[in-house]
Order: C-alpha cells, then sequence, then structure tokens
C-alpha cells in the first residue's frame, strides 16, 4: 500500500492520496467537497469531458455552465468570463485523451478568481499535466493509462480537503495487481507515444485534429462519407479500434476518433 502511495504522489505532485473505488466515486467526493465549501457553479468543458460532470453536479444542485473549447481545449476567455468565487472547474487535462490542455494558464486564470480545480488526471497521467490542479482525480478503469479494471484515486495538497476524501473503500485485494500496472505504466505511454507518431504520419493528408500537441487516441475529421470510409478501411487494415464522433467524450464532430489507448 505504502508503495502505491509513493508512487501516486510522484505521478499527480500531491501529498495526500486517497484511493477509491471507482474514478466516478473520485469526481462524486470533489463535487461533495466543493458543495461543502459553498461553491454553487460547476464549470465543465462544452466536449472532450467526461459524461458524469454535468449528471452528478446537476443531482447535487449545482448550476452547470459549459466552457466553449477548441475542440477540447478550454478557451481561456470563455473560462475568465465564467469563472468566479462561487464556482468549480472540472476537466479534463487530456481532453478525449487525444490532447494536452495548458493545466497552467487554466491554473492562473481560476486562481485570480478563487475557482476551484479539479484536474481530472485520468488520461494525462504520467505527464507532468497531471500534477497542476487543486484536486487531482483519476480512474483505474479499462482502457485507460492505469488499466486495472477497478477503482481511481483523489489526490491534494490541502489536508483539510483530504479529511473529506477519506470515506471511500478500494479493495486491498487489488494492491498487488495496482502496483504492477503503475510500474507498467512508462512503457505503455511509451508505445502509445510511438503508435499515434505512426498513425498520424500514415494520415497526414486528412484533417486531424491538434495533430501538433500531445495526446494518445488520434481523431480525424471527416467531411463527407468516401473520406470516412478511407480512415475505417485504414482502422480495419492496421486492427485499430475506433468510435465514431460527435461524442461529448471525444469531440462534437463529424471524426473518427482512432482508440490508441485500446492497444
Amino acid at each position: 500500500m505504502q508503495e502505491i502511495i509513493k508512487k501516486l504522489k510522484q505521478l499527480t505532485g500531491k501529498e495526500f492520496i486517497q484511493l477509491t473505488e471507482r474514478g466516478n466515486k473520485s469526481i462524486k467526493i470533489a463535487l461533495a467537497l466543493a458543495k461543502e465549501l459553498g461553491k454553487t457553479k460547476v464549470l465543465i468543458p462544452d466536449q472532450g469531458g467526461w459524461l458524469t460532470y454535468k449528471k452528478f453536479a446537476e443531482k447535487l444542485g449545482f448550476e452547470v455552465i459549459e466552457i466553449k473549447t477548441d475542440y477540447g481545449l478550454l478557451d481561456h476567455k470563455d473560462l475568465e468570463k465564467n469563472a468566479d468565487e462561487n464556482s468549480i472547474l472540472i476537466s479534463c487535462s487530456m481532453p478525449g485523451y487525444f490532447v494536452l490542455d495548458d493545466m497552467e494558464e487554466i491554473m492562473n486564470i481560476c486562481s485570480k478568481k478563487n475557482c476551484l480545480v479539479v484536474n481530472d488526471a485520468s488520461g494525462s497521467i504520467g505527464t507532468d499535466k497531471a500534477k497542476i490542479g487543486s484536486i487531482i482525480i483519476g480512474s483505474f478503469g479499462k482502457w485507460k493509462p492505469i488499466n486495472l479494471e477497478y477503482g481511481g484515486f483523489i489526490a491534494t495538497d490541502d489536508r483539510d480537503f483530504y479529511t473529506d476524501f477519506q470515506e471511500s473503500y478500494f479493495d486491498e485485494h487489488k494492491y498487488d495487481d495496482l502496483l504492477e500496472k503503475l510500474d507498467e505504466l512508462p512503457e505503455r505511454l511509451k508505445k502509445w507515444k510511438e503508435k499515434r507518431k505512426q498513425i498520424i504520419e500514415d494520415l497526414q493528408s486528412f484533417q486531424i485534429i491538434h495533430k501538433d500537441k500531445e495526446g494518445i487516441n488520434v481523431i480525424i475529421k471527416f467531411d463527407d462519407e468516401e473520406v470516412k470510409q478511407r480512415i475505417l478501411d485504414y482502422c480495419d487494415e492496421h486492427k485499430l479500434e475506433y468510435t465514431i464522433c460527435p461524442r461529448y467524450i471525444r469531440v462534437n464532430e463529424d471524426a473518427i476518433s482512432i482508440e490508441v489507448k485500446r492497444l
């Protein structure tokens, strides 16, 4: 257990770590804490986020405001317009698992507005972007970088926040498997990076979204059925799994998301 906590401290840059039974449980804990702090608004991305952000926030009675994005990357002007002392931002630092957001600037904007930042690092774990936020949350679910297929975590440097985190459960029989998955993370990220680079090179003539930024998945826009079919044929030929957009958790655009994270 202590080795797990040590590794998660290194990955999140946070002092206090709580394991949870699901990534969604981590979201619920963060939102419940925000409620206790008197926050009344939850800011979420208009695409590239997770399905339960809005669902859980509305259930707790928060006003939910969608922040404009550039295909998942938060619009700084819109964030600055909506962030205030009554708000909490919950957003993925790797929207749609295909691009890293500018968490430094996001944190800078929100800090000035006293807006609590909850960084969902399920996709960005293993990068420096996973270390930026008042609270860091993550999932160990299927097809995640840490793919235990069970559990998640929540992390902070604030001892008072941590006190509220501790009403959670994690199956101790999963400790050894989790430690193994944590040890495997660097190699998984390396493999995905190489595969992503190859896909982008192969499909460079297509409309690849944020192709010059770091990510895991590759998302490609299409304007007609002929282009769509050419992308699908490539996926089939190279045995690559994909999902078809528009999808809130990827992009709200006609596109194919090549799910590199499923390799």
